[in-house]
């Protein structure tokens, strides 16, 4: 039997998994022995396992994650204030179900972007999908959404994604524009979405970035008290890898 037409009609109906897969089946005698429904199960199997992989991918693209970062590779070891126990709870994702915020300040450099990322990453895999954007380039994409008219259909965009990644805020003060803004975003996802903000600024301090005490303490409200906090000490990692990597005074 021509099994070539077979595999395109697979293709055609874009079940690609199962295509390779029965290509496989066929070129390695080990498989033909095999009862009918074994190869099958395979093959459904395979697919299975192939739409899964370029899901995540789609889901990972979407993200435009900052840092390549998994939650297997953080490190513990270095003395900066970060708990395991709470980064393990977190990466059950039952904070994500719950919509649930997560807030991860400290100094420059102790790695808050990449323990964002590897949160971000877990969701990801898990499922869900992912939006990770720097404070500044959201705020001025807002601003040009309102100026051509796409404003609503932005912070839509922003209401609808599982897991929004807000980093670097705090970096400068909000104008009354931007915080209105922050206050629309965090309106739509409350009790809706999750949204994880990462920060230089510590969390008592984020009130006075805003204009308004009215609009800030609105948009505090629907992020702070509902969220996990991860605070970062100690000094920058950055600054540990320079030295590491500095050559020594004989040029050694």
């Amino acid at each position: 039997m021509l099994m070539h037409p077979t595999y395109e009609k697979l293709r055609a109906m874009k079940l690609y998994g199962m295509a390779t897969a029965l290509q496989e089946q066929d070129q390695q005698p080990v498989y033909h022995p095999m009862p009918f429904d074994e190869r099958l199960g395979l093959l459904v199997d395979r697919e299975m396992t192939d739409r899964a992989s370029r899901q995540l991918d789609i889901r990972l693209r979407k993200a435009r994650l900052r840092q390549n970062a998994a939650y297997e590779d953080i490190d513990f070891a270095k003395a900066r204030g970060l708990n395991r126990s709470l980064i393990l709870t977190l990466c059950q994702g039952e904070w994500i179900r719950r919509h649930n915020n997560c807030l991860i300040t400290g100094p420059t450099g102790v790695g808050k972007s990449y323990v964002a990322c590897a949160l971000a990453n877990k969701a990801c895999r898990d499922g869900h999908s992912v939006s990770y954007v720097r404070a500044t380039r959201l705020f001025s994409e807002l601003g040009i959404a309102r100026a051509d008219g796409s404003y609503r259909k932005r912070i839509n965009a922003a209401a609808r994604v599982d897991l929004l990644v807000i980093d670097d805020w705090g970096l400068t003060a909000l104008t009354t524009d931007q915080a209105r803004d922050l206050l629309e975003i965090l309106e739509d996802r409350y009790d809706r979405r999750s949204t994880l903000v990462v920060s230089q600024v510590p969390v008592d301090n984020w009130h006075a970035l805003m204009p308004d005490p009215t609009v800030a303490d609105a948009a505090l409200d629907r992020l702070v008290h509902n969220a996990y906090r991860i605070n970062l000490t100690g000094e920058s990692m950055r600054k540990q890898r320079a030295r590491l990597t500095e050559p020594s005074e004989n040029g050694l």
